[in-house]
């Protein structure tokens, strides 16, 4: 009988430091959660897979961050979770940096909520906007100099204000279809989620009580 070799102390410190990052990346996204639970039931909250599996693949990097789809009536939004710890942070427009580090999080951001709007786009065959939003997860002082443009950004203590700052866009009819169709795996891989008609969207600055009475 054989036994399985054993690790060498680098690849046991490697695969321990992955073991808490996991962990903490599972405790920081729990954090910036919390904040949407009293949102109510027209919110909806999906993991999905934020990087395709040909690049998960390829990509040799650890991911630090964690991330997320909030659907509700201020619409879709791809919510990409940074957890700082006690660093400080400073923020100039598209430049994050930490710890003299300064890692893509406000591109990563765009590129994920881009992603998310392609494969809802080709799911349900109507356009589909999804806004990202990069939240900080910790306890270090936050420095802002800039917000960056198309990228909303906030401490997961404030994520649940920020997500309903937008009023209502869509109706919670069609916050549950997005959801389903966010849900299905699909939707993700191979397209096959069946489109879906009737999404109901509102321009800016209406709302579900703003439409038009139908006349018979």
């Amino acid at each position: 009988m054989t036994t399985a070799p054993r690790p060498s102390p680098l690849a046991w410190a490697r695969r321990r430091r992955a073991e808490r990052g996991a962990r903490r990346l599972e405790a920081a996204g729990a954090r910036a959660l919390g904040q949407l639970d009293h949102l109510g039931p027209a919110w909806h909250v999906i993991d999905w897979p934020r990087t395709d599996a040909v690049d998960a693949l390829l990509s040799d990097s650890e991911d630090d961050r964690a991330g997320f789809l909030a659907i509700g009536p201020s619409g879709l939004f791809a919510v990409t979770i940074a957890d700082h710890g006690r660093a400080r942070v400073l923020v100039a427009g598209d430049v994050v940096q930490i710890n003299g580090k300064r890692p893509p999080y406000v591109t990563e951001a765009r590129r994920d909520a881009r992603r998310a709007s392609k494969a809802l786009t080709a799911a349900v065959g109507h356009p589909i906007p999804v806004t990202p939003v990069l939240t900080f997860v910790g306890s270090g002082v936050i420095s802002v100099y800039g917000l960056p443009k198309d990228c909303l950004m906030a401490t997961h203590r404030e994520l649940d204000r920020l997500l309903v700052a937008g009023g209502n866009r869509i109706s919670p009819a069609t916050a549950e279809k997005l959801s389903r169709v966010a849900q299905h795996p699909g939707t993700w891989t191979d397209g096959t989620y069946p489109p879906a008609a009737d999404y109901r969207w509102y321009d800016d600055g209406r709302t579900a009580a703003d439409k038009r009475a139908t006349h018979r």
